[in-house]
């Protein structure tokens, strides 16, 4: 049987890589960039093909993927000018690998699924490297059918595929997931804080949370990472403004349910104020910094 045909929007850190994959793996490929063209040159020296507009994407395309920052692009690709659902038609799906917020999702599926479109809601796990290497997670909000007409596509660049549950729940487990994510980045900077402000030694709490039930893969590559770097904090390769944008939607969803959310708010004004401190553009080792600045104090090796 023929492979699906792709469109994809979004070639960025974690969109290259995949569109990467599904060229190279077979997959008849037509992509859209938006600024920088330099990601685009080995996608089409591998077959794939470029087109102008949004439209143009799910025009030819029996898969649509979206790979973009959050809710607005979301919903402008989609909805705007030239957008998605000006070219959409019955039996397309198209799938939203961003994190972006559960009410947008569920509204632009039901908009959708008037014409006949199906919007599944696949946020991603990992880094850029693992999607250059095909080996992203994924979790995926679909109905049993569409789940499994699109495993043998996702399969091309993920190396865990997970069944969420039905259309929305994608979306849910992700949000949390990046909850209990920057929590533990938070407390690690905030820890880090209080070691340096007391005189203890941070190669020693390094040592000893290494050792125990509390280390973590965060905690690796915030502390580890810092320390044998001699004060290298791009271990954990995703920007503080990011961090504090799906903080903020955690928040909206729990509020929405309602449900406590005590440590999440906390944790949301926490990257807030690292964002405030100019620390945006940095990565989620750079809570560090702030910590730094807002206590006075010297945690990072110079």
């Amino acid at each position: 049987m023929s492979k699906p045909r792709i469109g994809f929007v979004g070639i960025g850190l974690m969109g290259h890589g995949i569109a990467k994959n599904l060229v190279t793996k077979g997959f008849p490929l037509a992509v859209r960039v938006n600024r920088n063209r330099k990601p685009l040159e080995d996608l089409l020296a591998a077959g794939a093909k470029e087109v102008k507009t949004n439209a143009d994407v799910a025009r030819d395309a029996d898969v649509v993927f979206l790979c973009v920052t959050g809710a607005p692009q979301v919903e402008e690709i989609v909805n705007g000018p030239d957008g998605i659902a000006s070219a959409s038609r019955k039996g397309l799906i198209v799938v939203d690998t961003s994190t972006s917020e559960p009410a947008t999702t569920t509204k632009l599926r039901d908009d959708l699924a008037a014409k006949g479109v199906r919007f599944v809601d696949a946020p991603l796990a990992r880094t850029p490297v693992e999607a250059e290497q095909g080996r992203l997670n994924i979790m995926v909000g679909a109905d049993d059918a569409t789940f499994a007409e699109l495993q043998p596509v996702l399969a091309a660049f993920c190396e865990n595929i997970i069944h969420a549950g039905p259309p929305g729940h994608g979306i849910v487990l992700k949000l949390i997931n990046n909850f209990i994510a920057q929590a533990i980045a938070t407390a690690t900077a905030e820890a880090l804080a209080a070691a340096a402000k007391s005189g203890l030694s941070i190669a020693k709490l390094h040592q000893v949370i290494s050792a125990g039930a509390v280390n973590s893969g965060i905690f690796q590559m915030m502390v580890g990472k810092m320390l044998e770097g001699h004060g290298d904090l791009t271990g954990l390769k995703f920007t503080l403004v990011n961090a504090m944008k799906d903080l903020r939607y955690y928040t909206h969803f729990a509020e929405s349910l309602p449900v406590s959310a005590i440590v999440g708010e906390a944790v949301h004004q926490s990257l807030v104020n690292a964002n405030l401190m100019g620390f945006g553009d940095k990565y989620v080792a750079s809570l560090i910094e702030a910590q730094e600045k807002l206590n006075g104090v010297r945690i990072v090796p110079r």
